[in-house]
């Protein structure tokens, strides 16, 4: 077996259906000696930031040189991206030696494709010996793969929004309680949640004990030593909980400020440049993202895929006021086509993505604005793997 083809195993391991629980995750590890027992971790959930908090988070342990993991979804480019360590991405080799063990046993219940992948890293932070992980939930948080770490030092709960209703209750208070499901017994909790997702939050963290701290700029446990490295207005909020979750782990100021200062992700307010055209890329999925992404722009060409299992009608609406033209297009495989876009605003459809940009660039050109390109971080990483930005 060759690392491609146990990445195409990976992927059709779908759920298919059935329940989201842990239980898959539990029994996984229970078979591969409990490695999650091996390290602690910071536990990153929310509907939106968790990828930006867990970069910066990244940079400061790798500024305070401490040997770390971190898990986060989806990739870019390279499936490896979803499981590193401060030794660099996952090797394929251990991906292949992994799925090869995977279809080695029977399984009472077979695990599906997160299942596998916070398997698979849990596994890999184990050999590496990280010291700390830096673990990004998936969908939810009570009933997530992810919610299998066994010692989790700070919970990060990054904020509650309009994303995956229907999978975890169909209201904004429904996916505040599954998300909260996850804080631990005396654990520390950081949040930016607002609304009835804090009125939440509030509630598990008193009955589970677990010390909670509201973002609050006014506050020293979440004031910014430096400018954050990540662009967009909205990644201040980021990095004031990332910033607060290194000082409750009993990190220097020091390394809090580097953290800031050198955090990096793709995908998230990414600019290019194509043809003289300020292109950005945004892999902004939901509603409130797309709020965030809106709010960086006087006006913009609009370039958009996704998939059906977002509400592309909310993110439209934040998105079309300041879009000067709108161009459709694939966002990969399972995607919403021409017919399912065109009928929630009428625009041309381009399945080809590069092709589509490189018309909203043409345009761009005559009216001096920039393109963005946004919907999916899979559309995103389509483009970044066409060597774009290189």
């Amino acid at each position: 077996m060759e690392y491609t083809e146990a990445v195409r195993w990976l992927y059709r391991q779908t759920r298919a259906g059935r329940a989201r629980t842990p239980a898959r995750t539990a029994a996984l590890l229970e078979a591969l000696g409990h490695p999650e027992r091996t390290f602690p971790a910071v536990h990153v959930l929310g509907t939106n930031g968790k990828g930006s908090v867990a970069a910066y988070l990244e940079a400061g342990l790798a500024a305070a040189g401490v040997p770390y993991g971190v898990t986060t979804s989806p990739h870019l480019v390279d499936f490896r991206e979803r499981v590193r360590t401060d030794r660099g991405l996952v090797p394929a080799e251990e991906v292949v030696r992994f799925v090869r063990w995977v279809r080695g046993r029977a399984w009472e219940e077979p695990p599906t494709f997160f299942d596998l992948v916070t398997a698979l890293a849990f596994a890999h932070f184990s050999v590496r010996g990280v010291a700390l992980a830096v673990v990004e939930a998936g969908v939810g948080g009570a009933r997530d793969a992810t919610n299998t770490l066994a010692e989790v030092r700070v919970t990060v709960l990054t904020n509650v929004g309009e994303d995956h209703l229907e999978a975890l209750g169909g209201s904004l208070e429904a996916v505040a309680w599954e998300k909260a499901g996850a804080v631990r017994p005396g654990v520390p909790v950081v949040t930016g949640a607002r609304g009835v997702g804090l009125e939440v939050i509030r509630e598990v963290c008193r009955e589970r004990d677990a010390p909670l701290f509201v973002l609050n700029e006014a506050e020293v446990l979440f004031s910014l030593p430096a400018p954050p490295a990540l662009p967009g207005a909205y990644q201040v909020g980021n990095a004031r909980l990332a910033a607060a979750a290194l000082r409750l782990l009993g990190y220097p100021e020091g390394v809090v400020r580097r953290a800031l200062l050198e955090a990096r992700i793709r995908g998230r307010m990414q600019e290019v440049r194509l043809g003289g055209v300020r292109v950005v890329l945004d892999g902004g999925h939901n509603p409130p993202a797309a709020r965030a992404v809106a709010r960086e722009f006087g006006a913009y060409h609009l370039v958009y895929g996704a998939f059906p299992r977002k509400d592309a009608r909310a993110v439209l609406a934040a998105l079309l006021p300041k879009a000067r033209s709108v161009r459709y297009t694939s966002a990969g495989p399972g995607s919403l086509g021409q017919g399912a876009l065109e009928a929630l605003h009428p625009a041309p459809y381009i399945p080809d993505p590069r092709r589509a940009l490189e018309e909203a660039v043409a345009a761009a050109k005559r009216t001096g604005d920039p393109v963005l390109v946004t919907g999916s971080l899979y559309l995103v990483g389509a483009l970044l793997a066409e060597g774009l930005g290189e």
